[in-house]
């Protein structure tokens, strides 16, 4: 292990501007809404499915939408919607501000991801923001097998970077995510706005404390 510096962004409500706690179920709603089916009978099909678990398990994303598809009766367009605005739902816009201070941050610190995520994100994400120019490694829970706030997931990143944990400040917008980081010794601040997680960073770079700021740690 080095003593650098690491930066540990998540992705949904930090780099990207998405409601991480809504945006899912409202892209199902939308899907409900559009169908000739009622609630009861459009959650049945879905469950029965049989949909496999593409936040932690990598190469199952066709599976999963074409049995999506086949559970709702969807034609070939309709089956090209839904994935298309699931994406579109998914991704949000990017946080600019915040990318480019990563982006500004070289040659201070290095600079990773680590995200609960689905089959499919690293393409899409990578095609629409670029995060590969800035942040490596990115690690994605489809790929590594687990989610956050699991401590194997801090882990497998921390192993990915070669860094200790205390050498290691994240960013993410769930409490629990903060607190699964403290629990393998790494710091971190709840994100709310640009403007504080900023400063959390600037003060984790300069030997502070955050000012009171940390979350979990």
């Amino acid at each position: 292990m080095t003593d650098e510096k690491w930066i540990l962004f998540d992705i949904g409500g930090v780099l990207e501007v998405v409601d991480d706690d809504t945006w899912q179920e409202q892209w199902w709603g939308r899907w409900r809404d559009r169908s000739s089916l009622d609630r009861a009978e459009f959650d049945a099909r879905v469950a029965a499915a049989d949909l496999p678990p593409i936040d932690v398990t990598d190469g199952q994303a066709g599976v999963f939408w074409q049995r999506l598809a086949a559970a709702l009766d969807l034609d070939a367009d309709q089956a090209t919607a839904i994935r298309t605005d699931f994406w579109d739902a998914y991704c949000g816009t990017a946080n600019t501000e915040l990318v480019e201070y990563a982006r500004s941050l070289r040659g201070r610190a290095r600079t990773a991801i680590l995200s609960n995520s689905a089959d499919g994100a690293r393409e899409e994400e990578e095609g629409r923001f670029g995060f590969a120019a800035v942040f490596d490694p990115i690690c994605y829970s489809h790929e590594q097998g687990v989610n956050k706030p699991d401590p194997r997931a801090y882990l497998l990143a921390l192993g990915r970077l070669g860094a200790a944990p205390e050498d290691v400040f994240f960013i993410d917008d769930h409490a629990e995510s903060l607190v699964g980081a403290a629990g393998v010794g790494i710091r971190g601040i709840l994100h709310r706005d640009n403007a504080e997680t900023i400063a959390a960073i600037e003060s984790f770079l300069s030997g502070g404390t955050t000012a009171g700021s940390e979350r979990g740690a």
